[in-house]
């Protein structure tokens, strides 16, 4: 009976979805001041130290 069961069971689908991921890093540059070490950073300055923690995840849509 269990066989049975098992081909009747639709088969899943797959969908695909949009996902906006934000997440906190850890990043390095060398500078003389945090004045000038945020402008650095802010002008893409620098180098990621590690990729750190998801904060946040928003599904925009899903489609199949």
């Amino acid at each position: 009976m269990a066989v049975a069961a098992l081909k009747l069971k639709p088969k899943p689908k797959m969908f695909y979805a949009t996902v906006h991921v934000t997440r906190v890093e850890e990043w390095c540059v060398e500078a003389e001041s945090a004045e000038e070490a945020r402008g650095l950073l802010a002008a893409g300055g620098g180098y990621r130290r590690s990729i750190g923690d998801c904060v946040n995840v928003e599904v925009e849509r899903v489609e199949d």
